[in-house]
């Protein structure tokens, strides 16, 4: 069972620092995540997903490869990549994989502006040895899925880690 985890920052470098960190613990099978989002508030009020993998990029790279291939079949190989990178990228924008977009935008609503918030959908992971590791950065714990003993050690441990300057 995923678990969702969402914590406030007081700029968005803190909060992408966080999601760095926690990609290179993914990267040693400390914490599987489906998904990792920043959402920052900018100062005028408006609400920005930073999302870690862009499916639009990744929709019209796969749009053009077989827009490529079927154009071949007809001799207009160009136009069929054309085609298909722009059918690729539409399909890629309009798809949303992990946590909820609009979910993401509510809760960013409750940001100050000039904050952002770190959301990580977590599938696996060593609390004992990544706890410590993000804890240090501070914030705020918006939000989580996790049963009320879990969320509580995980208040706990940042409130208990994070430097004077960086509590919230």
């Amino acid at each position: 069972m995923s678990h969702l985890i969402a914590i406030a920052y007081p700029d968005v470098a803190t909060a992408q620092t966080v999601r760095d960190r926690l990609v290179d613990l993914q990267k040693q099978n400390l914490i599987a995540m489906e998904d990792v989002v920043v959402v920052e508030r900018k100062d005028d009020g408006k609400i920005k997903l930073h999302q870690a993998t862009s499916t639009t990029g990744f929709g019209a790279a796969s749009g053009a490869l077989w827009g490529g291939l079927i154009g071949l079949i007809f001799l207009m190989p160009l136009l069929g990549m054309a085609l298909g990178a722009g059918a690729g990228a539409l399909g890629g924008k309009m798809t949303d994989i992990g946590v909820d977009d609009d979910f993401m935008k509510r809760l960013g609503e409750k940001l100050e502006p000039g904050t952002a918030a770190l959301f990580v959908l977590v599938s696996q992971s060593t609390p004992d040895k990544v706890v410590p590791e993000i804890a240090q950065y501070g914030g705020d714990i918006m939000q989580t899925s996790l049963s009320r003993e879990a969320e509580a050690h995980l208040r706990e441990a940042v409130k208990a880690a994070a430097p004077a300057g960086a509590r919230a």
